[in-house]
This record gives C-alpha cells, sequence and structure tokens, in this order.
C-alpha cells in the first residue's frame, strides 16, 4: 500500500496539461469565488446603513458579520466530504442554487434577527460551493506547473473579490437599500449554473470517507463554542459561560479527531496532518485572513463614520491597497519557483506587519494617505503569502483527496475570518466601550445607543442640539480611534507569529518548483 507521499509524488509525475476547455472551466469556477470575497467585503461597508435601519445591538451587529463564516466552517468539512462521495460538481451546482435563492430572500430580512438567519442558510449553501472550486480545480489541473497558475488565480480572486466588493457596494447602497448587496448573487450565480455542466467534469474520490453523523455534530461542536466563546469574552469579559464553551469546544474537537483516527474510512483524513507543510501553511492562511479581515472591519467603519467618506468614496479608498494584493498574488509565483516557501512567505509578511503599524499610527495622525499606503502594504504581504500557502496545501495532498484537503484549506480561511471579527471587532468594541466618554446634555437613553456601537453614536448625534451632537460625534470618533490602535497593534503581533511558523514549518519546499515529496 502506497504511502501519501508516494500517492502525491505518482499523481504528479503522471500528470498532463490542459487545454481551453480546463481553462473555460476555470473561469466558470471563479464565479463563486469572486461572489464570496465580494460579499465578504459589500457586507462590511453596509453595517452602517444595517446598524441604522434595522438597530442591531453590538453583539448582533457581530453576529450579522460572523455567522456566516462560522455556519460554512462548521460544515465544510462535511460538505467536502460529500463532494468526495457524491461528486464536487454536484455539490457545487447544489450550493450555487441553494445560495442565490437564500439571498434573494436575505435581501428583504425586516429585522436583525431574520437578517442573521438568512445568513447561516447561506453559510450552509456555501460550505458546498468553497471546497468544490479548490478540490475541481485539484482534479482538472494534474500538471503541477498549470496547477500553480490555477491557484495563483483563485487566490487572486478573492483579492479581486475584496477589490471590486468596496465599488460594487458603493454603487448599491448609493442607490439602493442594503438589501441589494445580497441580490447581487443571483446574476453571478445564473452562469455558474449554465456553463458548469458543460465545461467542468465531475470527479469524486474512489475510495470516500462515510458520512458520520456522529462526526458531523462533533465538527459543529468544535467551532461554533470556540468562537461563541471568543465573541463573550469580547463583549462581556472574561466569565463562567466563556470557559464552559471553550471547554466544550476542545472536548468535542478531540472526540473529533480520536474517531477520525480510529476509524478505517475517516471523514477526514488525518493523515494530512502529519506534513509539516500542509499544517504550518493552514495556520498562516488562518492567521493571515483574520489580519486582513479584522483590518476591513475596523476601516469601513473608520471610513465612512469618522472621516466622513460616502460608500463608494470609502470603496475607492481602499482599491489601491487591494490591487497591489492582487498584483502581489500573481507575481509571487515566479519567485516562489527560485527561493523556499520558508523564505518567500517571512519576507511577503513583513511588508504585511509594517502595513499594519503604519495603520495603527494612520488612526492617529487622521491622514488618509497614510492609511491608504498602510492597506497598500498588508495587502501586498497578505495577497503574497496567501497565494504560497494555498499551494502548498492542495499540492501536500492526493488528488483523490482533494475535497477534504479543500475542505481543511476553507475551513482555516472562513474561521480565520470569523475569528478577525469576532477577536479584532471584539477587541475593538471592547476598547471603544471603556475608552468613550459621553458628554454632559446627553440624554440617558441616547447614551446607552452611543455605547452600543459607533454608528449608534453618530446617529445619535444626529438628532441631539448641534453643540451636544458635535461634542458626542468627537468623543465616539476619539474612543473608537484609540481602540483601532491598539486593535491594530494586536494585528501586527498575529502577521509575526504567521511569519515565524513560515519559517519553521514550511521547510525547504519550493511552492512552484518541483514538489519535494
Amino acid at each position: 500500500m502506497m504511502t501519501l507521499t508516494e500517492e502525491i509524488r505518482l499523481a504528479d509525475e503522471q500528470g498532463k496539461r490542459v487545454g481551453w476547455r480546463g481553462w473555460a472551466a476555470l473561469v466558470v469556477l471563479m464565479l463563486p469565488v469572486l461572489l464570496i470575497s465580494v460579499d465578504n467585503t459589500v457586507l462590511s461597508f453596509a453595517l452602517p446603513d444595517i446598524s441604522l435601519q434595522l438597530g442591531p445591538t453590538a453583539v448582533q451587529q457581530l453576529w450579522i458579520v460572523d455567522v456566516y463564516p462560522l455556519v460554512l466552517a462548521g460544515f465544510l468539512v462535511t460538505m467536502g466530504t460529500l463532494g468526495d462521495r457524491l461528486g464536487r460538481r454536484r455539490m457545487l451546482l447544489i450550493g450555487a442554487t441553494g445560495f442565490a435563492a437564500v439571498s434573494a430572500v436575505t435581501a428583504f430580512a425586516p429585522s436583525a434577527e431574520l437578517l442573521i438567519a438568512g445568513r447561516a442558510l447561506m453559510g450552509v449553501f456555501g460550505a458546498m460551493l468553497m471546497p468544490s472550486t479548490l478540490s475541481l480545480l485539484r482534479s482538472i489541473f494534474t500538471h503541477r506547473d498549470q496547477r500553480r497558475l490555477a491557484i495563483a488565480v483563485w487566490a487572486s480572486m478573492f483579492s479581486a473579490g475584496a477589490a471590486l466588493g468596496p465599488i460594487v457596494g458603493g454603487v448599491l447602497l448609493s442607490h439602493f437599500a442594503w438589501g441589494s448587496v445580497f441580490l447581487m448573487a443571483v446574476p453571478v450565480l445564473i452562469p455558474l449554473l449554465v456553463f458548469a455542466p458543460l465545461l467542468v467534469p465531475e470527479s469524486r474520490d474512489p475510495r470516500p470517507g462515510r458520512i458520520d453523523p456522529v462526526s458531523i455534530v462533533l465538527s459543529m461542536a468544535t467551532t461554533v463554542p470556540i468562537v461563541w466563546a471568543i465573541k463573550e469574552t469580547a463583549v462581556h469579559g472574561v466569565g463562567t459561560v466563556p470557559l464552559v464553551l471553550v471547554v466544550v469546544g476542545l472536548t468535542a474537537g478531540t472526540l473529533f479527531v480520536r474517531r477520525q483516527l480510529r476509524a478505517e474510512r475517516p471523514m477526514l483524513d488525518m493523515r494530512l496532518f502529519r506534513s509539516g507543510t500542509f499544517s504550518g501553511a493552514l495556520i498562516v492562511n488562518l492567521l493571515s485572513v483574520v489580519a486582513l479581515v479584522g483590518f476591513l472591519f475596523f476601516v469601513a467603519q473608520h471610513l465612512q463614520l469618522i472621516v466622513g467618506l460616502s460608500p463608494i468614496e470609502a470603496g475607492l479608498a481602499l482599491v489601491p491597497g487591494l490591487a497591489v494584493m492582487i498584483a502581489a498574488g500573481l507575481i509571487v509565483v515566479p519567485i516562489a519557483m527560485r527561493a523556499p516557501a520558508r523564505v518567500v512567505v517571512p519576507v511577503a509578511l513583513v511588508f504585511a506587519f509594517a502595513g499594519y503599524v503604519a495603520v495603527a499610527f494612520a488612526t492617529e495622525s487622521g491622514s488618509l494617505a497614510v492609511l491608504i499606503g498602510a492597506f497598500a502594504s498588508l495587502g501586498a504581504g497578505i495577497g503574497a503569502a496567501e497565494t504560497v500557502s494555498n499551494e502548498l496545501i492542495l499540492s501536500s495532498a492526493p488528488v483523490a483527496k482533494a475535497g477534504a484537503a479543500s475542505a481543511v484549506s476553507e475551513t482555516a480561511y472562513e474561521l480565520g475570518a470569523v475569528l478577525g471579527t469576532a477577536v479584532l471587532g471584539g477587541v475593538l468594541t471592547a476598547l471603544y466601550r471603556a475608552h468613550l466618554v459621553v458628554p454632559v446634555g446627553v440624554p440617558d437613553d441616547v447614551a446607552v445607543a452611543a455605547r452600543e456601537t459607533l454608528a449608534g453614536a453618530v446617529h445619535a448625534a444626529g438628532e441631539l442640539p448641534a453643540a451636544v451632537g458635535q461634542a458626542l460625534q468627537d468623543a465616539a470618533a476619539s474612543a473608537f480611534d484609540q481602540g483601532a490602535f491598539v486593535t491594530a497593534l494586536i494585528g501586527a503581533a498575529l502577521v509575526v507569529v504567521a511569519a515565524v511558523v513560515a519559517a519553521t514549518t514550511l521547510g525547504s519546499t519550493r511552492s512552484a518548483g518541483r514538489s519535494d515529496h
């Protein structure tokens, strides 16, 4: 029986180059990737409007952002295994149909509670989409040279979506209600449903892991309590409930791993994690996304509610940095052919570290130009690191296990998105409340709303007499930026940890060269 390393080497040696149909399939598969990344950025820019119209509490505002990636992350392993068994293209089409339908309904949610519920259901169908795209790329592009480029395009499409999100969101929010950011899923996914059956070949694992209901429950019971505990700690501080939730999550995670190791044909092949490159690249992915999403959570509110830009102006202010992120993701491919990943990734993350430090001081100085330049540096580092780490994750797994490997990779990405908002967003919220000094003359009920969120403070300030309202708005802006300064330094620390992990775990593997397996 071949080892995992031998399976990967044999697949790379037998890989054949694809023709135009393979590249056409890549274009089709980029549609859901583009949609998901646009959706994440657009929602950040829609938060001020949602806050004003639906009046969510600070906790509900975090859940509006977090519930989608949280549910998605919880179901990714399950859906990846289902794709390996039932067919990855089939899961892609089911996910696209459900995602478009639920998005259309969610666009008209009349309350914060129903919006959160709609986002949760979108997460279920989103879990069918994302691992399917990456695993299908692994099965279509069996020649590693072509696969490297395809994965670079895949990773860059996330950045492209983030770049388009502010522009699309700005245009939509300037002319339509916030629900329009969900309706855009329909025209994006219709071409996928038309062309995927024609261009994308079906693929599945010849020996898939069995569908294990107990493992499904355990995987959800691992992610949900841990992230919930982080949210509770960020909003209410350390207490009994967060500690209990952490214990529940860790216990469920331990039971999940033990069950997979004992199973003859597990849902998730734990042999994948024996590779230092695979595990290290996952951690780099996770921490990079935490840093990026945490920044976007802060900057969308800073640009609109403090600097005073319109949604479209705020989007345009971020475009240079997001364009740099796309370019860095593509430029790093030939660089990584000549240098080991343990060098390329840490060097890239130096730019991300410098960007986060600059972001911290940009909030203090109030300079929009400094903020734009800082995000460009951050984007360069994250874009390059994400491309290299994604290629390493997928190339460290055999093609038959592409669904499982893709699901794990996407879990790291989506969990990073959750933690970026829950940890950095939660810390920012807590610091904002701690630093906010409500001016004399502000009614008690207004003060309560102002302490909940920055958007609540700005809205309340507009309804007060001019002098008192301006004093409240200034106090809220000062409290928010003080919190953002500390939060940015925490983001910089996370980038340092990612660089250390990359330097110590990725070995001498070249992400764009022949495999060292």
